[in-house]
């Protein structure tokens, strides 16, 4: 049922674990305290949240995040942010192709709208992955192109208590490239290497805002979960990666000019577009982040970082020439 607010702000939920319409506000204008808290409460309780028909530049993007905290760099990997908005990530398989080319094309043919294009968290090699992220559409394909995110809470509820015990005390490493490492001299390859990041996490995080846990495990970035055997920890994964992706736990979302997608990053992985290779179209979309903590376990242990630095505001590409 659609829950009313005092102002105009409407919350409808759209699927059964995940996902809700936020309608009756203009992101292009500050929001007010009471809105402000509406939405994060939406966000919360449903993961992700949506909204349609906003006239949103990149300055009322940044400003509309920044109501529910700072703001990450734009990527680990990307070092032309539009001038003057160094927060904004521009997501255009144009860019990446003009930047790589054929070294691009060949490492990443299926997941060429981004970085990575698979089942993911964002940002999960950084020892504080972001706690949120923010992306509306500029251009989009009149069909095709839609974006899913699943409920890793949901997912983690789903399992048998004795599973849920035992994936507790697991840890897994985290990096770029661990499904498909970048190989040779491409620039893409040079990119990930010199701008490596490499984290160790729990496999089940427990939310700093809901105490809720949900399952941690990013299919594009774990390379492995540790402490076990190499056949362990891929038959653990598939059996993780299968839970995590049940369509149950899903939602997906059809995006127009001027939608804009909310979405908790420690309670949620999603998967971007993977049906639009064959088609001549623009798809381009615009991505801010909100800094992180540093992930805790059930046991109470923090992630560790193995390799870079946290992920902020400041942070700095290194850039081969």
């Amino acid at each position: 049922m659609p829950v009313p607010a005092e102002n105009t702000l409407t919350v409808r939920p759209v699927a059964g674990h995940i996902g809700a319409d936020i309608s009756g506000v203009d992101l292009s204008r500050p929001l007010s305290a009471e809105e402000a808290r509406q939405i994060r409460a939406a966000l919360l309780r449903w993961k992700v949240v949506f909204f349609r028909g906003q006239n949103v530049d990149h300055a009322a993007q940044i400003a509309f995040a920044r109501h529910f905290g700072e703001l990450t760099y734009a990527h680990p990997h990307d070092d032309t942010p539009p001038e003057g908005f160094p927060e904004i990530f521009t997501i255009d398989p144009k860019r990446y192709e003009q930047r790589y080319k054929d070294g691009f094309a060949r490492q990443r043919t299926r997941r060429k709208y981004s970085y990575f294009g698979g089942w993911h968290t964002d940002v999960t090699p950084a020892v504080n992955p972001p706690a949120a992220s923010i992306l509306r559409a500029e251009t989009v394909p009149e069909y095709g192109g839609d974006t899913t995110w699943t409920n890793t809470v949901a997912a983690y509820e789903g399992l048998s208590a004795p599973v849920r015990a035992f994936i507790d005390g697991l840890r897994a490493e985290h990096r770029y490239g661990a499904d498909e490492p970048p190989v040779g001299d491409s620039g893409y390859a040079r990119r990930v290497n010199d701008n490596l990041l490499v984290a160790h996490h729990p496999v089940v995080r427990v939310h700093p805002e809901t105490g809720e846990r949900a399952l941690f495990v990013s299919p594009g970035f774990v390379s492995h979960i540790l402490d076990v055997t190499p056949r362990e920890s891929r038959a653990l994964l598939q059996l993780l990666y299968e839970q995590l992706t049940r369509p149950e736990y899903t939602v997906r979302f059809r995006w127009e000019p001027g939608s804009v997608a909310f979405w908790d990053n420690r309670a949620t992985a999603h998967l971007a577009p993977n049906d639009l290779d064959h088609l001549d179209v623009a798809r381009r979309l615009h991505r801010v982040t909100l800094i992180g903590d540093v992930p805790v376990g059930p046991d109470g242990r923090e992630s560790e970082l193995i390799s870079g630095k946290p992920f902020a505001a400041d942070h700095r590409v290194a850039v081969s020439t």
